[in-house]
């Protein structure tokens, strides 16, 4: 058996989500690692990498323990080559894990909604992101947000409101900042518990797009599963 791609999953909250169905159909197993369940996360990625979100900060290792772990963890991949995405926290996780800066609490404030994600020229040509739907419309939900790049990171894409909205670590580790993965069960959810969102409006949003959400999403998942299935093996 192949082996599977490690999903760290920081809440019940925040899954896999539409992810694990569109992975699956394309040949990717995956394992969900939920410490906040007490599963141990590993010290190195399997096949591949996903590093989920959570209303968590970057730099919150007093609320979730386990973070430190997860930041070793991205800087490993990144080290070996190893397919990792990480999504909304997992991207600022991924970006602090290789040197870069989170700002919690950001000054422009809450993102939420489906945001119009625009690919930067550097776009051309990359394996995950390059060809995707200009705008790329982006499921988001978040106050923090990346402030400075890692040294050496590809910067792939803005908003009108964030700049780094996408960008790459070494040869095949993508953050994003927005939710390609999220449903609309999933994205109600936190509008809900959020009190700094009118959820109405940001979830009528989601649902009035949610036939291009899905077929953008749906895209980026099936990329990246090619790029887990013809990776090289590193050997440890």
């Amino acid at each position: 058996m192949t082996e599977a791609v490690d999903v760290v999953e920081h809440e019940p909250g925040c899954p896999l989500d539409r992810f694990g169905g569109w992975l699956e159909s394309a040949g990717v197993r995956v394992r969900v690692v939920r410490p906040y369940a007490g599963d141990p996360v590993p010290s190195q990625p399997g096949a591949g990498l996903i590093v989920l979100g959570g209303q968590m900060n970057a730099y919150d290792d007093g609320v979730a323990p386990w973070l430190p772990a997860v930041r070793s963890l991205l800087a490993a991949a990144v080290q070996d080559g190893t397919p990792t995405l990480g999504i909304c926290l997992g991207a600022q996780l991924l970006a602090v894990a290789c040197g870069g800066r989170v700002d919690v609490g950001a000054a422009p404030g809450r993102e939420s909604g489906v945001v119009d994600v625009h690919w930067r020229a550097e776009a051309d040509g990359d394996p995950l992101v390059g060809g995707l739907p200009e705008p790329f419309p982006g499921p988001s939900m978040h106050a923090d947000a990346v402030a400075e790049l890692p040294p050496g990171a590809v910067w792939l894409a803005s908003s009108a409101l964030y700049p780094h909205q996408a960008f790459r670590v070494g040869a095949a580790a993508w953050g994003v900042q927005f939710h390609p993965e999220v449903s609309e069960p999933t994205f109600a959810g936190w509008a809900d518990e959020l009190p700094d969102v009118d959820a109405g409006p940001v979830v009528r949003e989601l649902a009035s797009r949610d036939a291009e959400v899905v077929a953008a999403g749906l895209e980026l998942a099936a990329r990246f599963a090619r790029i887990v299935a013809t990776a090289p093996a590193v050997r440890r």
